[in-house]
């Protein structure tokens, strides 16, 4: 028998006989306006993506009705979007996790069967104290995305471990952040700070804004869109802000490092970059003028297929409106295996332009000085998480995912514990499966907290239920922006079934761990009430008000004429990187073609829509209404080709074999006829997600050629192909 085998979770969660869509989205049904009942609020911080918008949850009688946004939170303008509203659906989804589950084998069957707190908590503490004795405590890893993640953070460094990673940094925002600060000294942050709402031109490379429903973000570009902003779109697919744009370019998929330097051949050979701003911050001007010498708009062309009178045109459109122009750097940046080269260049265009940190490109962003809770050191670490892939990615500034999956496997394994919270790695990491069984098959512990029964929990020896957002405590928002800000989230609810919150579960491991002296509080509140006192708050007023904002202590932008230090070896910003030089990389950015189409398969490109983050939200009752399946775009000489019909279901195959669920497909000339495209975060195959298993198709598992960015670590996912597979069952012709 496998060590650990996989475990489909199906009707061992307390789900009653009732299984029909219908059942499932009836309890949540619509509330009917207030009428003679009591009704009262409570602050909340959305956790249904990461923008974490403030707002207030609405009662009537006790009974949850509504959230909407917090008029006082700047961040969010005090709007809530789509997500945001059907925040209501992850307190009330019936197919929530609800009691502590263990691994267990009956009659030679590996099952999972429900056991106390006291009992699941007692295993964990037993395998990690072994862990820690026999091999370090560095070997226990924690992977994780979310704001609730920080609670098991500051346990592990208790217990003397800070060796984790975030699916966020490897397939994600990591080769964007690396390419700023390779250039900048400093990354974009998050929320990004963009000044759009003062920009006069805004360039959107492969940004789909208004689609990803990044909430602040999406009311600014409306508003700038209103205010006349030129809008420049790069994209190969005709998207939602491609409509709304005055230039949309098409992009042949993979050439956007080419378009990028072309576009600095035109500011650069026309003398139109900010002459005064890179001479005064910058070094390498003159080895970059003469590096972008040969990307002429003619010769990039014939790679991206944008006409040279285009590349012109809309170079000098950035030039004109500068400094108040933004070429925007995105967020999802895991492209082709360059993508911290591609970052690099987006960060010299716009230094170029002269926006970085000026009004109408990039603002300062300043955060509430909080000080953190008084608490012995923690203890001292002999490995850190790089020591698991020795002699990669050096310019990693955080743990890599594929990294340390990878040192997870084999009985020589570096990590032999996992801490997994809010992350479904079937979902987040291209083709990992077979990975994800072989780790499996060497770790001595998986833990996995979670509020639903994601693919995840299949590999876990004990699942930990965790209580929605609505019903926890966690850290305070204190994300850097315009204006210094404090949220808080704090229970609207007690916790339904036997869910805890993450503070708690970390206390309780904590205590079984002899490290009390880390978790003084009785209750999360008496921490956050300490933080808020230090700054001239209390817990009771954020529990009125919800949203804090402070005064700015540093100017929004730079002055002119000043002259400034940057977070970078030289002290200047660097167009020519001899960080990257030392380390035997380019210095600068360097166009490498992208792989070419093979016969008969098409790119697979992929995206968000608004209703959902992820597969986060897939299942959500309330948001299953508006989008309960992804489609596929095709172009129509494709759907010609293959005598495929808009509205039929077809599956997809991979170079590597693997066949995906049906998918529907919308036949559509907003894409071109070499890629498809479909939104990312359906497809779960964890049946006891009753209202999306089986739905749509997973974009992840097609994902087979995989470039890995040698600076960063970042899986480029935009570099895999997909065919037809012939399937009259499916509904259509292939």
């Amino acid at each position: 028998m496998r060590r650990r085998e996989f475990i489909k979770l199906s009707s061992l969660l307390g789900a009653g006989a009732a299984t029909s869509p219908a059942f499932l989205l009836g309890g949540c049904a619509a509330k009917p306006l207030p009428g003679t009942g009591i009704v009262t609020s409570t602050p909340t911080v959305c956790d249904m993506c990461f923008w974490k918008c403030a707002g207030n949850v609405y009662q009537e009688d006790g009974e949850l009705w509504k959230i909407t946004g917090n008029e006082s939170d700047l961040h969010s303008a005090g709007r809530l979007c789509t997500r945001g509203t059907g925040g209501p659906g992850a307190y009330l989804d019936p197919d929530r996790l609800q009691k502590p589950l263990m691994r267990v084998t009956v009659d030679g069957r590996q099952t999972f069967e429900e056991v106390s707190w006291e009992d699941a908590l007692d295993f964990i503490a037993d395998k990690m104290r072994t862990i820690a004795d026999t091999v370090g405590p560095e070997r226990m890893l924690m992977l994780s995305h979310g704001a609730g993640a920080g609670h098991f953070r500051h346990l592990l460094r208790a217990y003397g471990s800070d060796s984790r990673a975030e699916p966020s940094f490897a397939q994600c925002r990591g080769p964007r952040d690396v390419g700023f600060r390779l250039t900048v000294g400093e990354g974009v942050g998050s929320p990004e700070r963009t000044d759009m709402a003062s920009a006069r031109c805004i360039v959107l490379l492969g940004s789909h804004i208004g689609e990803n429903l990044h909430n602040a973000q999406v009311q600014t570009l409306a508003e700038a869109i209103n205010k006349d902003v030129t809008l420049i779109t790069v994209d190969p697919r005709f998207s939602v802000p491609a409509g709304k744009s005055k230039y949309w370019l098409p992009i042949k998929p993979g050439t956007d490092i080419a378009l990028l330097l072309s576009w600095m051949n035109v500011i650069i050979g026309e003398g139109l970059y900010d002459r005064d701003y890179v001479e005064r911050h910058t070094i390498g001007f003159e080895q970059l003028a003469a590096h972008v010498r040969e990307y002429t708009p003619e010769w990039v062309y014939l790679e991206t297929g944008i006409r040279p009178d285009v590349i012109r045109r809309t170079a000098r459109e950035m030039a004109y409106a500068s400094p108040a122009t933004i070429v925007h750097p995105g967020r999802h940046a895991t492209w082709y295996g360059d993508d911290a080269q591609r970052s690099r260049a987006i960060a010299i265009l716009n230094v170029l332009l002269g926006s970085w940190n000026r009004e109408g490109g990039f603002y300062i962003p300043e955060s509430v000085e909080l000080p953190d809770y008084p608490l012995p050191k923690y203890p001292a670490r002999k490995f850190k998480t790089a020591d698991a892939y020795p002699g990669k990615w050096p310019f990693a500034s955080s743990g890599v995912t594929n990294g340390v999956i990878d040192a997870s496997i084999g009985e020589d394994a570096f990590f032999k514990g996992w801490l997994v919270y809010g992350t479904n790695l079937p979902q987040t990491v291209p083709a990992v499966e077979g990975k994800l069984k072989a780790a499996a098959e060497s770790l001595d512990l998986v833990v996995v907290v979670e509020t639903m029964p994601s693919e995840m929990t299949g590999y876990a020896d004990v699942i930990l239920p965790e209580c929605t957002y609505l019903e926890r405590y966690d850290d305070l928002r204190n994300s850097g922006e315009r204006a210094p800000s404090l949220a808080l989230r704090m229970p609207a609810f007690e916790p339904k079934y036997d869910s805890k919150p993450g503070w708690w579960m970390a206390k309780q491991l904590g205590h079984r761990l002899g490290l009390d002296e880390y978790f003084p509080w009785d209750d999360y509140s008496e921490k956050l009430d300490w933080q808020l006192k230090q700054v001239g708050s209390s817990l009771e007023e954020m529990q009125r008000i919800g949203v804090k904002n402070f005064p700015r202590k540093y100017p929004l932008y730079f002055r002119d004429g000043q002259n400034v230090r940057f977070r970078t070896p030289s002290g200047k910003i660097e167009l020519y990187s001899q960080q990257l030089a030392d380390k035997g990389f380019d210095p600068m950015p360097v166009y490498t073609p992208p792989d070419p189409v093979p016969k008969g398969f098409y790119r697979l490109n992929y995206g968000r829509m608004p209703a959902h983050t992820f597969g986060k939200t897939t299942n959500n009752p309330l948001l299953f209404q508006l989008a309960p399946e992804n489609q596929l775009w095709v172009n129509p000489l494709v759907a010609n080709e293959w005598s495929i019909e808009n509205g039929d279901y077809v599956r997809l195959g991979s170079p590597a074999g693997v066949v995906s669920n049906r998918v529907r497909v919308r036949v559509t000339q907003r894409i071109g006829p070499d890629s498809v495209f479909m939104a990312h975060g359906f497809g779960h195959k964890s049946k006891r997600l009753r209202l999306t298993a089986g739905v749509g198709a997973d974009d992840s598992t097609l994902m087979s050629n995989i470039k890995v960015d040698p600076i960063m670590g970042g899986t480029g996912l935009r570099a895999n192909f997909v065919t037809f597979v012939r399937d009259r069952a499916a509904g259509g012709d292939a």
